[in-house]
């Protein structure tokens, strides 16, 4: 059974047991879809492809982009006397799997599971300082679904090690990305699903501030020219994604700075003690292929709802 987004107490982490590769890109291949982690970049995602595809689908401009978790909590401060970034100010705690706005975060292990895939813990960055860790790990495993051969199954983990009396102070309520996910430009074609195979249009300007689209089932594309395409089914949304494109053109370019971005939306409360989980998959393939499988996942794993859990 799908473990459904929580918040909760400290207990029951995944382990890492082992130190990550000397090797910067550790992939995943089943033959059809390749899938890549990059230990110098937070054990984000930074590599996307599949038989169709077989280009890089992921734009990795800057800590900023590729497909990763991403957090908020607590008050939005003025820190530009230590450093703060001032387009990023003032900002709440942001800790960034891929890193920070002037550099990118640092794995502690990763472990190849019994079952094939990519476990990784990362110390994030704080999204609007230049280099300073965030006081939490990141941890994910990343793998294929079982049955499938065009789905990446993400499993994400936030556990906030913030002092009780920090600056940031008690939990409110903030939106969180279930993931942060961004491709190339390329795919500038955005559709929500709808259910039997039905597709919607969603005609986005340029961003940010980014669109917000609420797909009905959990699931948004984003399509090339080609007709190919990679969805975020991502069943413990339950808000407006945040969805557009960044720059114009079509670039394929996964360093340009053109991108397009999308993010499942939730809210929730994390305090200095939280620990935040969700699942969500990435599916490739044209618009056929993504609904068959999209239809057989969401019969799988339904969309349950958030779990309420301590917000400490």
């Amino acid at each position: 059974m799908r473990r459904a987004l929580a918040v909760v107490g400290i207990a029951g982490l995944m382990g890492c047991a082992m130190a990550a590769s000397a090797e910067s890109v550790e992939s995943l291949d089943n033959g059809t879809v390749k899938v890549g982690i990059d230990t110098d970049k937070g054990g984000a995602i930074t590599w996307l492809s599949w038989t169709r595809h077989p280009g890089n689908a992921v734009n990795l401009h800057d800590p900023g982009r590729v497909i990763q978790q991403s957090y908020y909590a607590g008050a939005a401060l003025d820190r530009r006397a230590d450093g703060q970034h001032k387009a990023w100010s003032p900002w709440p705690w942001n800790p960034i799997q891929a890193g920070g706005v002037g550099s990118w975060a640092r794995v502690n292990t990763l472990e190849r599971t019994a079952a094939g895939a990519l476990a990784c813990e990362t110390v994030p960055k704080l999204w609007d300082m230049p280099d300073e860790e965030a006081a939490a790990v990141i941890r994910q495993v990343t793998g294929f679904e079982p049955g499938f051969d065009n789905v990446v199954s993400l499993e994400c983990e936030l556990e906030c090690r913030r002092r009780e009396d920090d600056r940031w102070g008690n939990a409110v309520p903030r939106h969180q990305e279930l993931p942060a996910c961004y491709l190339t430009r390329s795919f500038g074609a955005v559709k929500s699903y709808l259910g039997d195979g039905r597709w919607r249009d969603e005609v986005i300007p340029p961003g940010p501030p980014w669109g917000r689209v609420l797909p009905p089932h959990g699931v948004v594309a984003c399509f090339d020219a080609t007709g190919q395409g990679v969805a975020i089914y991502s069943p413990d949304a339950t808000e407006a994604w945040n969805v557009g494109p960044h720059g114009d053109g079509a670039s394929a370019d996964p360093a340009a700075g053109p991108c397009m971005h999308v993010a499942p939306i939730a809210t929730a409360r994390l305090g200095p003690r939280s620990v935040f989980r969700f699942q969500a998959w990435l599916v490739v393939g044209d618009e056929e292929e993504i609904a068959t499988t999209v239809d057989a996942l969401r019969n799988s794993y339904p969309n349950e709802g958030p779990q309420a859990g301590s917000d400490n």
